[in-house]
């Protein structure tokens, strides 16, 4: 009896597995086909591409990376990741501003 539970546990991993990897089989061709489709906002294109990159993300950082099932403290560490990362970014396109203080003139 106990092996059954086990094998039919262990089937529904794997199914769980496939369908991410097809979810993010899909999220590219959706990426690729974004790039293609004829939007004449070259800032909505990027938009909604990385609405899809973030949602890959998600399902990589929460399946293959098992942070779905895990405590507050990891997420806790996920978001202080995501809060400095962004920080880091707005201080490289600050940088490149070129009213900044950074530039020697």
């Amino acid at each position: 009896m106990s092996d059954n539970h086990s094998i039919e546990e262990f089937k529904h991993h794997v199914r769980r597995y496939v369908l991410v990897f097809v979810a993010l089989i899909v999220g590219t061709i959706l990426t690729v086909a974004v790039s293609y489709a004829p939007i004449k906002s070259v800032a909505a294109t990027v938009a909604i591409a990385l609405f899809i990159a973030c949602f890959k993300a998600f399902l990589v950082a929460g399946y293959f990376m098992h942070l779905i099932s895990e405590k507050k403290m990891i997420y806790g560490i996920l978001v202080a990741t995501v809060f400095f990362f962004a920080g880091l970014m707005y201080l490289t396109v600050w940088s490149m501003d070129s009213n900044s203080l950074i530039h020697i003139r």
